[in-house]
């Protein structure tokens, strides 16, 4: 019986699974916020290279 209590509590004091999860979430956090920043940069590139044609084009 010892032995599964021993089992039993190392399972429960096991918080890898947690961190994993912390880890994941901070990660979908952060590509969430690369996504949001890369659709300003591309309006802002748009801009610069249609700017840049119409230079080359005058």
């Amino acid at each position: 019986m010892s032995t599964i209590t021993t089992a039993v509590q190392a399972f429960i004091n096991d918080e890898d699974g947690a961190t994993a999860i912390e880890y994941g979430l901070i990660a979908a956090l952060i590509a969430v916020a690369i996504v949001g920043s890369l659709r300003e940069v591309q309006v802002e590139l748009k801009a610069l290279f249609a700017t840049v044609v119409s230079e080359l084009q005058a």
